[in-house]
């Protein structure tokens, strides 16, 4: 093997970028088909319940879910930046890429996309994964990165993250996103005994852990943010510095989290001062009602009326009157 044209014979063959990471897309998967499996059931439902019960099923599927994928993806703190920078190690050679960061609960990922992608003889379009989660070596991962001579600005980009590294940033993103997965996790489990309460059905106590939900998934949020308020080491570029804010997971996580408070306070609220439409809503009032119109008549037994009734014709009795 030769060196030409300053590609070097020892290096791999570029990662490609990956679309869906595939512990995100099997919670979406398994959310997806409780979807389907109680949109079956709808056309068993009569009258308005069925409207009442598809938005209810609906609502909390999307509550859950958005819990638990937030937990498997890479853009809660996303930033982008456009330089002319050196591409491999040992090489003169400059590229002009766009250079991102997508920082996860469980890692950081690193794009380097080249503008144009084919540049010195390679298309440039690299995603790398750096995992810190409890079971992972980060540094482990980032010398794997320099025994396969990965291009020069992801590197660059994963030493800031490193544990020897004098920025200090891997113990400040790691300590932040533990505590909020953590704190994320509980609010999955406070969702799921929310729902236990709808069911039974104890429907304030269902809106007290609703909001108990979304108080779990603020402090995730105040958790991961925290790393905001320590000083960063610049990522720069030549002039170009890589600037970081909060990505699409983290707006989605606060979202949803204010979607909890309104029902929360919206079903506590209806208990205290409207509970019949709460009843209507999930269904109770109809079936209490129903109930009702079954029990028209009551037969007794003759020996436990007075002696008057003649034994051979048994006693019809109103239900109001027992």
């Amino acid at each position: 093997m030769t060196l030409f044209d300053d590609v070097y014979p020892f290096y791999p063959q570029q990662r490609k970028v990956f679309v869906f990471d595939v512990s995100t897309v099997i919670v979406i998967v398994v959310f997806l088909t409780f979807a389907c499996s109680f949109l079956l059931i709808i056309p068993g439902i009569r009258g308005r319940a069925r409207l009442y019960w598809m938005f209810r099923v609906l609502l909390s599927l999307i509550m859950g879910v958005v819990i638990v994928a937030v937990q498997f993806t890479g853009d809660w703190e996303t930033g982008w930046v456009k330089a002319n920078t050196s591409y491999k190690s040992f090489s003169h050679a400059l590229v002009n890429a766009d250079i991102g960061l997508h920082v996860g609960l469980a890692g950081v990922n690193v794009t380097l996309r080249g503008n144009p992608l084919n540049q010195v003889n390679e298309t440039i379009d690299y995603n790398e994964h750096f995992a810190w989660s409890f079971n992972a070596d980060y540094d482990h991962s980032y010398s794997e990165a320099l025994e396969r001579g990965l291009p020069t600005p992801i590197l660059y980009v994963a030493e800031k993250f490193t544990m020897q590294s004098p920025c200090s940033m891997h113990r400040q993103y790691r300590i932040s996103s533990h505590y909020a997965s953590a704190t994320l996790w509980v609010a999955f489990c406070t969702w799921l005994i929310s729902n236990m309460l709808f069911s039974m059905p104890v429907l304030v106590y269902g809106g007290y852990m609703l909001l108990v939900t979304g108080a779990f998934m603020i402090f995730s949020l105040l958790s991961f943010s925290t790393v905001r308020n320590s000083l960063m080491c610049p990522i720069q570029f030549g002039t170009a510095i890589l600037r970081t804010g909060y990505g699409g997971s983290f707006w989605l996580t606060l979202v949803i989290g204010l979607l909890c408070f309104v029902a929360g306070i919206s079903v506590v609220a209806l208990h205290y001062f409207n509970s019949d439409l709460l009843k209507t809503f999930f269904d109770l009032h109809e079936d209490k009602a129903e109930d009702y119109q079954e029990m028209t008549e009551v037969y007794v037994n003759p020996h436990f009326v007075s002696k008057g009734l003649s034994p051979s014709q048994p006693s019809k009795l109103n239900p109001n009157g027992i």
